[in-house]
């Protein structure tokens, strides 16, 4: 299956489950050639560009985000665009949980690589016993109703 623009639903849905299976390696030079050379990001307040920003961001975000899970979900797409809703937790260096929700939105070249990313997040404190990804990459809860 060809995961280029312009998306259908199959194709979209593809696409982001590639996306959440390479973010979930935790290996920004795995992550980073599925963007542009010149990819443009923004990543709450941080806004950055090119494969070797992007690979810093990573290698930045993962050595603080210890115990980094996620899940995507295809929220909308047309053409060359897709958004996503997603869900991921970690742990900082003091032991405490944190959950993380939010939306981006991807805009795709004739290729398939990402040329933009824009990222709205937020983080919120949880105990261990709220944790929805506990061992593993399995799905967890289905964290929509909880979003309401």
């Amino acid at each position: 299956m060809s995961l280029v623009p312009p998306f259908t639903l199959e194709t979209a849905t593809a696409k982001v489950q590639r996306a959440q299976n390479l973010w979930n390696t935790k290996d920004p030079e795995l992550v980073a050639p599925a963007y542009t050379e010149d990819s443009i990001w923004r990543n709450r307040d941080e806004f950055l560009q090119g494969r070797e920003a992007i690979k810093s961001f990573l290698r930045r975000k993962w050595s603080k985000e210890n115990g980094y899970r996620l899940r995507k979900e295809l929220f909308c797409f047309s053409d060359n665009k897709i958004a996503v809703q997603f869900w991921y937790e970690y742990h900082d260096d003091e032991g405490q949980w944190w959950r993380a929700y939010g939306l981006e939105h991807w805009t795709f070249d004739a290729q398939g690589l990402m040329q933009e990313r824009r990222m709205s997040g937020n983080d919120v404190k949880i105990s261990d016993d709220e944790r929805w990804f506990k061992t593993g990459l399995e799905r967890g809860p289905d964290p929509a109703p909880k979003l309401l």
